[in-house]
């Protein structure tokens, strides 16, 4: 009996498709992002998870795990992570592309 293997991109497309599949993905897309953040920032000031580590005080293990989208950061571990890294750290508020403020207010009357 031979297995047959669905290339990953074909698996996607099929799971995109499920709406619960796609509000799932997107909600991870936050967590991530800021597991991206604190790569680009580590790789542009040349240093090595262990070289942040012991800048920070703490582990290689915290920051992999930091890097890995696993766990949300504090602010205040934000704040250290950027000045181990020579960054600054900047947090904003984006409009979100949700449903508009006029349709949650009128949910919120008429519910």
């Amino acid at each position: 009996m031979t297995r047959r293997f669905i290339p990953a991109t074909d698996a996607f497309a099929r799971w995109d498709r499920d709406p619960a599949f796609r509000a799932a993905y997107e909600a991870l897309d936050e967590e991530f992002a800021i597991a991206s953040a604190m790569i680009r920032a580590r790789g542009a000031a040349d240093m090595t998870q262990e070289q942040v580590a012991q800048a920070m005080g703490t582990t290689q293990a915290v920051i992999a795990r930091l890097e890995s989208g696993r766990t949300m950061p504090s602010t205040r571990t934000l704040e250290r992570f950027a000045k181990a890294t020579r960054t600054r750290l900047r947090i904003s508020f984006e409009p979100d592309p949700g449903p508009s403020r006029k349709t949650e207010k009128r949910a919120v009357r008429t519910g």
